[in-house]
């Protein structure tokens, strides 16, 4: 069952008008549903999908190699588990042409996300070129205009070129995806201030930062001039490392300290599910 139209359209707007309020976005990532609802209860505006994390979940690597009727299947499932915006990070849009990208953001806006981020990787490693870049994002727009389009560029995350020539070609990036009509721009790999800083300074769109070991606390990122950090991936790896505790202390020990350790209690986390 797909959410009705009023409601899909209501989310847009109410995930819009995040990037614009006083406050920044704070943007946690889940990895399927139970996950997302947890977000939600805590009262977060709006999640967001990792695209590693849900890749992972269903038994794929990160690196546009998940099965895309099994993502977009999930993304349907996430979104009508909540009651707040969805955020899809769906990496290059698994198309290698502009013609395949608007096909698949066509499907994507079917799901009753709220918003996407687009990355301009083609192969690890490597970045599409610019005016290929542009024409995606000009494509990927046209598809579903009402989606807020992040437009993400791997030139920090992936190391492109020489150190001193990074800040000047994301720029040169983020200036053209928002001139084809990004909505936002996304720069993970970046964590020290002063970069953050020069970054949302130079584009006239809501800057997202990647939070990582060094990145400053939403409030200061907020003084920066940042006005979106989400999390990625590492809420799902730091849950696989408790997990991993877990299945250490079982083989070696055959003990069950981790029955005595914080957890989302039973009749809890069917209430999280038992709503649709």
């Amino acid at each position: 069952m797909q959410l009705d139209a009023t409601t899909v359209s209501a989310r847009r707007r109410a995930f819009r008008a995040l990037h614009e309020g006083a406050g920044i976005l704070v943007l946690p990532n889940a990895w399927d549903v139970i996950s997302a609802r947890i977000y939600e209860d805590a009262g977060f505006p709006a999640v967001a999908t990792s695209s590693a994390a849900l890749a992972n979940a269903f038994g794929y690597p990160d690196g546009n190699a998940f099965d895309v009727d099994v993502h977009l299947e999930a993304l349907e499932r996430i979104a009508r588990a909540l009651d707040i915006p969805l955020s899809a990070d769906v990496e290059s849009g698994y198309a290698a042409d502009s013609a395949s990208l608007a096909a698949f953001v066509t499907r994507l806006a079917a799901t009753g996300v709220a918003g996407y981020n687009l990355e301009d990787v083609r192969s690890e490693g490597e970045l599409y070129p610019l005016d290929e870049a542009v024409q995606r994002v000009r494509a990927a727009r046209a598809a579903a205009p009402d989606l807020f389009l992040n437009a993400r560029t791997d030139v920090y995350l992936a190391t492109i070129g020489p150190a001193e020539s990074r800040f000047d070609a994301t720029v040169e990036r983020l200036r053209a995806f928002a001139d084809a009509g990004a909505d936002g721009v996304f720069v993970p790999g970046v964590m020290d201030g002063e970069t953050i800083a020069k970054l949302a300074a130079a584009v006239r769109r809501p800057l997202n930062v990647l939070a990582g070991p060094k990145t400053p606390a939403a409030a200061e990122l907020q003084r920066l001039g940042a006005r979106r950090v989400s999390v990625g991936s590492a809420p799902m790896r730091r849950t696989l490392g408790v997990l991993r505790e877990i299945a250490h202390e079982l083989r070696d020990a055959g003990t069950f300290s981790y029955t005595r350790e914080p957890s989302v209690p039973y009749d809890e986390a069917n209430r999280l599910l038992r709503r649709r």
